[in-house]
């Protein structure tokens, strides 16, 4: 078997359960317009479409050539990602949403991996996607990779932005406490 089925299998398993499991989620009470998040979709959606590309490409278009403990390597790395990813979202119960939102019931969720990073599920997809663009190396991976970081990134910022408005000094509480991406990083805010 090689690296490429494993790591479409594991993305497979993955975004079938996450699908599935979203009918779990609550209810949005107020939600930022369409628009806000227009941006985030369209550089999230040209990201992937390379980093599928990159696994359109030859082996000569690779950048370096991979042996195989990196390989099982960089599949541990996506699955310990998309596990993180897991574990937040279980963590979150029916708060979890797809889009920027505030739940009636919201409040602040700062413990299990939340309290490791404010974006727990940014971090693992990153983590996983990194790690899949790597067992490949070619410029539209890593292109892709970046692209879907961004993406993220942007998210965050309209996603920190809404919950400031909503939810006030407890939020920026957290977010002095909490770091955005990376566990551990000084950086907060």
């Amino acid at each position: 078997m090689t690296y490429s089925l494993l790591f479409a299998g594991l993305w497979g398993v993955w975004m079938v359960s996450w699908g599935v499991a979203a009918a779990w989620a609550s209810k949005p009470a107020a939600r930022p317009p369409n628009r806000e998040e227009l941006f985030h979709w369209g550089v999230l959606t040209v990201g992937s479409v390379l980093l599928f590309l990159n696994f359109r490409t030859g082996r000569r278009d690779m950048l370096w050539s991979t042996p195989d403990a990196y390989e099982w390597a960089l599949f541990v790395l996506a699955v310990a990602g998309l596990v993180f990813t897991w574990w937040a979202r279980i963590h979150l119960g029916t708060l979890w949403s797809g889009r920027v939102t505030r739940k009636a019931d919201h409040r602040i969720v700062d413990t299990g991996p939340y309290g490791l990073v404010r974006h727990p599920i940014y971090t693992g997809l990153i983590a996983a996607m990194l790690a899949t663009a790597l067992l490949r190396p070619g410029l539209f991976g890593i292109a892709g990779v970046g692209l879907i970081a961004l993406s993220f990134v942007i998210k965050l910022r309209l996603e920190e932005r809404f919950l400031m408005e909503e939810l006030g000094p407890e939020y920026a509480g957290y977010r002095k406490r909490v770091p955005a991406l990376v566990p551990f990083w000084p950086m907060r805010g």
